[in-house]
C-alpha cells in the first residue's frame, strides 16, 4: 500500500501480542524490516521469528533496558527509522484510596518511565540522521479517564498524549514526527485481565459501530503513521481508534 514501508527499520515494544502483535505483522506485510520487544509471550514470539521478524525479550522495567533495546536494535536492523512505544498495562484495578506506593510505582514505571526513556535512547540517533518517527500509545482513557479503578492508569495515558504533543514540538526541528495512537476498547487480553463480560458488554452498547475493537482495528493507522508517503506532514496527533464511542 505504502512504497517507502520496504525494507524500513521500525523497532516496536510490546510487540508481539494484542494490539502491538497486529502492528507488527501489519507492518511486516508492508515490507518493512520489525525489531519486536517482548516480555512474555514466548508461543507468539516464537511464530513470529519463523516469520523472519527480528524478537528481542527484555524486561523494560530493568534501568538502562530501554538502552539495551536501541542499542541491540540498532545491531540486529542497522539502524532504525520508526519507533513504537507500545508497551504498557493497568496492572489491576484498584480505587485511589486503596493504591499503595508499590502499585502506583509499578504503573508509573510501566506506563511512563520505559516509555520516556525508549524515546531518550532513540531520539539521539534520530537526531544524528536528521530523520525519525516516534509512535506512541495512549488511551481512551487519557480524555475520559477510564472506568472505576483505573485511574492512575488513565492519568498515565494522559502523560503520555500531552508529551507526544511536547515532543512534536521540541523535535519538528530535526524532522523527527512524534504521534499516538488511541485504542478505545479493542478485546484483547488486557480486557480478559481487567473487565468483567458485563463490563464489556454494558460499552459495546455504548459504541456507535456496535461491537468493539479488534487488535486488527488498530493495526491500519500504525501503518498510516510510520509511513512518510502517507502522513509525513501529520505531527503532533493523537489519533482516536474507538469504534466512535468517544468522537473529540
Amino acid at each position: 500500500m505504502f512504497s517507502d514501508l520496504k525494507n524500513k527499520r521500525i523497532v516496536i515494544t510490546g510487540g508481539v501480542t494484542g494490539i502491538g502483535g497486529a502492528a507488527t505483522l501489519a507492518l511486516a506485510q508492508m515490507g518493512a524490516r520489525l525489531f519486536a520487544q517482548y516480555h512474555s509471550g514466548e508461543k507468539e514470539a516464537a511464530a513470529f521469528a519463523n516469520q523472519g521478524i527480528e524478537t528481542f525479550k527484555l524486561d523494560l522495567l530493568e534501568r538502562k533496558a530501554p538502552w539495551r533495546l536501541i542499542e541491540e536494535a540498532q545491531k540486529r536492523l542497522g539502524g532504525i527509522d520508526v519507533l513504537i512505544n507500545n508497551a504498557g498495562g493497568m496492572v489491576e484495578r484498584r480505587r485511589i484510596a486503596e493504591f499503595d506506593d508499590a502499585l502506583y510505582d509499578q504503573v508509573l514505571e510501566l506506563n511512563v518511565r520505559q516509555l520516556v526513556d525508549c524515546c531518550r535512547a532513540a531520539i539521539p540517533l534520530f537526531e544524528a540522521q536528521r530523520s525519525g518517527n516516534i509512535i506512541n500509545v495512549s488511551s481512551i482513557a487519557a480524555r475520559s479517564g477510564g472506568a472505576a479503578g483505573s485511574g492512575v492508569y488513565a492519568g498515565t495515558k494522559g502523560f503520555v498524549s500531552a508529551i507526544t504533543k511536547s515532543m512534536a514540538k521540541e523535535l519538528a526541528p530535526s524532522n523527527i514526527r512524534v504521534n499516538a495512537v488511541s485504542p478505545g476498547t479493542i478485546h484483547t487480553a488486557f480486557h480478559d485481565r481487567h473487565s468483567t463480560p458485563d463490563k464489556l458488554e454494558a460499552t459495546r452498547r455504548l459504541v456507535p459501530l456496535g461491537r468493539l475493537g479488534t487488535a486488527e482495528d488498530c493495526a491500519g493507522t500504525f501503518v498510516y503513521l510510520a509511513s512518510d508517503q502517507a502522513s509525513g506532514y501529520v505531527t503532533g496527533q493523537v489519533i482516536e481508534v474507538n469504534g466512535g464511542l468517544l468522537m473529540p
